[in-house]
């Protein structure tokens, strides 16, 4: 067959051809996620001039056609000539991959879109593209059909057009005061230049291209608070939704917004701004401590959020442990003098946000989920700790208030770990509750073996007989697992049920946490259909956030869809996944001698039933547990099932046809 293979069979992909082909290679996946990153992409590029100090208003518009549009008040991309592609700098940036002026550190000394794929991947994995540039009084805009671009059409702006951009920009400021439209363009002339970049995402690339405004809100307040006195706006033509972001103080009140539902210990969020001269850093930090028990740090590198951490994470938490110890240590905090707190104790109750600008970022991948420049570890870790120990010596009562909470996380860890031990299993397959309740598989592959989590043994007896047992294992619940919400780790830990979900999947649980000892690649979450269900997944998913969250990172989580209603009539049947469709099934099967059979619990099937809706993997639906906005999920963790009852009542009130919704 080798003989056979021919210089003819080199397939040479031109232009964008290449991202179109493999799309996830440049913005991670083709779902949901990887839509909305094609906003960011240009959105980064708005925020990129804003670092460049040459914008301040960034505007994001959800069109009822599928389209979005992003409109800033920059420089706006150049038009002239490239030499090296003998194409406008307009056109080359939006089709030539790895071009652009985040290269030149003339005009950027910082940028998120430093790999230059960026907008031009977005015009690549698009239906049609419209850039319209603002520049010299003259507009210019070119329109792309699937990357494909049309000729560069030139216009000057008249004032009046000009004037009605500045009104629609500035608001009511552009009618007030100095600020007058009059003024400003007696003032500036030609000078109010930007960039608007409107694009359609192409179906048949996304598995979605609906847009969630919710997402992009999200982000834009991010941004915001990341980039103070920015204003980043977000409206959506399709519903009438709008928002405003801006933020003058910038990290201390995202670390303050972060903890609205938390308690405090302390009043004040440290605030700690440094620059690196040398090495062209600059570092901020916000934080304060709470008195939850898990802790909430998000990092970012020139505003791109790196999910993953990186070296200025590790800096961050070296620099916060060595300093507490040591300031605890002077201030003769401990009662024994050889006492030092781990990192994991200092952590606990902290919300902390880090954010560096660095002039040449090594990102891991397009998608820049981790930063990997190892000066930058050393940089973080000097210049806070030294603002941290200045800080603890003018403030010593915070400090005394965050090493008090630090020592009981240490003591509750030690109990902890002593629970673990005397649970802990002597191999992956032994443990004195696993013969009681877990019915194992036969398949010893965990990449092929399944784990249903059962909601009661009634429904745990139906699902065993119905398994196949090759790869299939089931391990039945009694009744509401522990809320770990509102729960020390020492209480956590001595939870029976919770024993036997860590015995069974065998790959540890917090810090010790391991995916790869994961005795199966499928956690299957299988629940009643009624509200006692949905509260039990919901406190399953808490428990895996926080003490397991590397397995659903992993991919390895998810919810079993059991049907709602079997519909029959003589010999036909039919399974209703969703309240929705039983008028369909009924308007199909008419309602004569036709029955409807509502499922209250998974008990109520029968092992046949179960298996060929729920279990067989030729017919069921699974729901796999993603994280795609990490700080969204622990807010929304920390609201349902943490202490303050005001907030989840005000959450569920907002969103009752949500939660009303049970079948997801």
């Amino acid at each position: 067959m080798s003989d056979s293979y021919q210089a003819s069979h080199i397939t040479v992909l031109e232009g964008l051809e290449a991202v179109r082909m493999r799309p996830a290679m440049y913005i991670g996946s083709t779902d949901t996620r990887g839509l909305h990153h094609l906003v960011y992409e240009v959105v980064d590029n708005s925020v990129d001039e804003a670092l460049a100090g040459e914008c301040t208003l960034i505007q994001v518009t959800l069109h009822e056609d599928g389209s979005v549009s992003v409109e800033d008040n920059g420089r706006g991309i150049p038009v002239d000539r490239v030499e090296k592609t003998k194409k406008s700098a307009l056109e080359t940036v939006l089709t030539v991959l790895h071009a652009g002026g985040k290269f030149d550190k003339d005009m950027y000394q910082v940028s998120g879109g430093l790999h230059g794929v960026g907008v031009s991947v977005v015009n690549a994995l698009s239906m049609w593209l419209h850039a319209t540039v603002y520049r010299d009084g003259n507009v210019y805009e070119m329109h792309f059909e699937q990357s494909r671009p049309g000729p560069l059409q030139t216009r000057q702006e008249s004032k009046e057009e000009m004037a009605e951009r500045y009104a629609r920009w500035y608001g009511e400021r552009a009618r007030s005061g100095t600020a007058s439209r009059e003024t400003f363009l007696q003032a500036h002339g030609k000078a109010l230049s930007g960039t608007v970049i409107t694009f359609k995402p192409d179906a048949s690339i996304f598995e979605t291209v609906i847009f969630d405004y919710d997402v992009l809100a999200r982000r834009l307040r991010e941004l915001a608070f990341l980039n103070k006195g920015l204003e980043l706006r977000i409206e959506d033509r399709r519903t009438g939704d709008a928002a405003v972001y801006r933020y003058e103080k910038g990290l201390p009140e995202f670390v303050a917004y972060l903890n609205e539902d938390k308690e405090a210990i302390h009043p004040d969020v440290i605030h700690i701004q440094r620059y690196d001269a040398e090495n062209r850093v600059d570092v901020e930090v916000a934080l304060q401590y709470t008195q939850a028990y898990a802790e909430t740090l998000y990092t970012f590198v020139n505003s791109v959020n790196t999910r993953e951490g990186g070296t200025h994470l590790e800096g961050f938490r070296s620099a916060i442990t060595r300093a507490i110890n040591t300031s605890a240590k002077k201030n003769n905090l401990f009662k024994s003098n050889g006492l030092s707190l781990r990192g994991e104790d200092i952590r606990e109750g902290l919300t902390a946000v880090i954010s560096v600008k660095v002039a040449n970022p090594q990102f891991e991948g397009q998608t820049k989920m981790r930063l990997g420049n190892s000066n930058v570890r050393g940089i973080v870790d000097s210049l806070v700790y030294a603002s941290l120990s200045e800080y603890f010596e003018e403030n010593p009562a915070t400090l005394r208030s965050i090493v008090e909470k630090a020592l009981l996380a240490a003591k509750a860890r030690e109990a902890a770990k002593h629970a673990r031990d005397l649970t802990r299993r002597k191999t992956m397959l032994e443990s004195s509750h696993l013969p009681g309740k877990l019915a194992d598989c036969q398949e010893r592959n965990p990449a092929r073996s399944e784990l249903y989590i059962v909601e009661g043994d009634s429904a745990g007896g139906s699902a065993k007989q119905g398994r196949d047992r090759k790869f299939q294992a089931i391990l039945p619940l009694r009744g509401k697992i522990l809320n770990v919400e509102k729960a020390t780790a020492h209480k956590m830990i001595k939870n029976t049920e919770i024993q036997t979900l860590m015995a069974a999947i065998g790959s540890g649980i917090g810090e010790q946490l391991d995916p790869d000892r994961a005795r199966y690649h499928h956690i299957i979450l299988m629940t009643d259909a009624d509200v006692d269900g949905a509260h039990i997944r919901t406190l399953l998913l808490t428990f895996f956030f926080r003490y397991m969250r590397g397995l659903i990172e992993k991919g390895y989580i998810y919810i079993a869809q059991p049907p709602l209603y079997r519909v029959a009539k003589g010999k036909h049947e039919r399974y209703v996944y969703r309240e929705e469709e039983l008028k369909e099934v009924l308007k199909e099967f008419g309602e004569k001698n036709t029955v409807v059979q509502r499922y209250k619990g998974l008990g109520e099937m029968n092992a046949g039933q179960l298996w060929s809706t729920t279990m067989d993997p030729k017919t069921r639906v699974l729901k796999q547990i993603q994280i795609e906005d990490a700080k969204f999920a622990n807010q929304i963790f920390e609201r349902l099932m943490g202490d303050d009852v005001a907030a989840r009542k005000d959450f569920i009130s907002r969103h009752a046809r949500e939660v009303s919704n049970l079948d997801i």
